[in-house]
């Protein structure tokens, strides 16, 4: 993606953010009524007004859709270039009126998330990227942090999964652990230097993660799945095992680390 392209994208998803905050502000986070899909996931009527919105703000002739609260079309897979968003990541916290909801745009060229923007409009928190650009939160450009040793990094978990017990195999890490909503706010943060790694044990979809990578990968960072392959995007199955991210100076001994853990824990690291 050039630069011209970059910035264009930028500024639209800047735009559909914006746009998608603002529809959403007569929706009291703590005071939401929310159903359940099938399993135990919730949505709101905010999830819907700002899928509505989002997509009239982003989406082009030529360019695919993949939404968590879209019909999936396979048709995005003839597109190159594929817009793939979470409208509220972190549901739950919302419902819940814990600050830790995002909403979360990531467009994907090639099968290559290149640009992202995800915003906590809880903390007012806007963080945007793109191939070329780097990385701002609120206009300020950010980047990973240098941590150099797993005994001096914060490690962001998932809320849900520390309840469920699967972090109980890490009390004795190095680190330090703090249980977060919004996969999409957790990996922006590590994209931005504020904490120093994040992983999932439990599958993602493409629409939970494609901002983050983008704005990690662009700042950067290392952005995989949690077998340390690659991740590509705009697959005919949208579901990935768990998410590692983290800044360029600690990827190796973590790697390390979590493969020795895979070995002790092979259920709860390979995502099962």
């Amino acid at each position: 993606m050039n630069k011209d392209s970059g910035e264009e994208i930028l500024k639209r998803i800047k735009n559909a953010l914006e746009v998608a905050v603002e529809s959403i502000s007569a929706f009291i986070p703590g005071a939401v009524a929310a159903e359940f899909k099938v399993g135990d996931d919730p949505i709101t009527e905010a999830d819907r007004t700002a899928n509505r919105i989002l997509r009239q703000a982003l989406k082009r002739d030529g360019e695919g859709w993949l939404s968590e609260e879209s019909f999936d079309d396979s048709a995005r897979l003839k597109n190159e270039r594929v817009w793939v968003v979470d409208p509220l990541d972190g549901t739950r916290e919302f419902v819940a009126g814990i600050p830790e909801w995002s909403i979360s745009v990531g467009f994907v060229e090639n099968g290559r998330a290149v640009a992202g923007g995800i915003c906590n409009p809880a903390t007012r928190e806007l963080f945007l990227g793109a191939v070329g650009q780097g990385i701002t939160l609120n206009g300020k450009a950010v980047r990973p942090s240098n941590c150099r040793s797993l005994s001096e990094a914060v490690v962001l978990a998932s809320r849900s999964e520390v309840k469920r017990g699967e972090w109980d195999c890490f009390r004795q890490a190095p680190f330090a652990t703090r249980p977060m909503g919004s996969v999409a706010y957790k990996v922006a943060l590590v994209a931005a230097g504020l904490a120093d790694a994040t992983w999932t044990l439990a599958p993602k979809n493409e629409w939970d993660i494609a901002a983050g990578v983008a704005l990690v990968e662009c700042a950067g960072g290392f952005a995989r799945r949690i077998d340390n392959s690659l991740i590509r995007f705009n697959q005919e199955s949208t579901r990935l095992p768990g998410l590692l991210a983290c800044g360029p100076y600690v990827l190796a001994e973590l790697l390390a680390f979590l493969e020795e853990r895979r070995h002790s824990a092979p259920a709860k690291l390979e995502g099962t």
